[in-house]
């Protein structure tokens, strides 16, 4: 298994800034590279399908070799495997060692 480290992700209430929206997921996002440290800021609107917890908490995002390995390695599943994007990317929210961690695998 190979994992790389993409970004810390940071929920907020109030909007940063050049951040981006997407309206079938109902948040905001920031774009990792306009941060140090790789920080992705999110604000959730009301109503977006991500489960509360990723609301609140932050996350570590990790690029995986194997979503289906990762997953089977974790605690418990917040919510995935699914779409990322049009390219047919994957990602994953998990619980792992008391750290929600996504899991993000490249097509």
């Amino acid at each position: 298994m190979s994992a790389e480290y993409m970004h810390i992700g940071i929920p907020i209430t109030n909007k940063k800034p050049g951040m981006t929206y997407n309206e079938g997921a109902k948040f905001w996002v920031s774009n990792v590279d306009d941060y140090d440290y790789k920080i992705e800021y999110l604000k959730f609107e009301e109503g977006a399908p991500f489960p509360e917890v990723l609301h609140r908490c932050p996350h570590v995002a990790y690029k995986v070799d194997s979503l289906e390995k990762y997953i089977a390695d974790a605690d418990s599943v917040i919510c995935g495997p699914m779409q990322a994007n049009d390219q047919g990317d994957q990602l994953a929210f998990v619980w792992k060692d008391g750290a929600i961690l996504e899991l993000y695998q490249p097509k």
